[in-house]
């Protein structure tokens, strides 16, 4: 799986578990998504994944690596889509 579609598989994750914000933003929890048996299968390395799209600023966290147990109460959240 090449970076991009890994990067829109973690979209439709964040979303799945994750709680619509007023902006149309997508909320969820680091422990939330990096606990979730489905992303663990999904995901080889879910903060790579994270810190890929956090690049292409369609996510954003505080922090630059986030680590399971120490970060599991950090927001990640998932811009609104850009509608054409």
């Amino acid at each position: 799986m090449n970076v991009e579609e890994e990067v829109g598989r973690l979209r439709l994750e964040i979303e799945r578990l994750g709680t619509v914000l007023p902006d149309g933003s997508t909320v969820v929890k680091f422990g939330i998504l990096f606990n979730d048996d489905r992303c663990a299968n999904l995901f080889e390395a879910l903060v790579g994944t994270l810190r890929a799209a956090k690049k292409r600023k369609l996510l954003t966290y505080d922090g630059e690596l986030l680590l399971q147990g120490v970060h599991d109460n950090v927001d990640i959240v998932l811009f609104k889509p850009v509608s054409n």
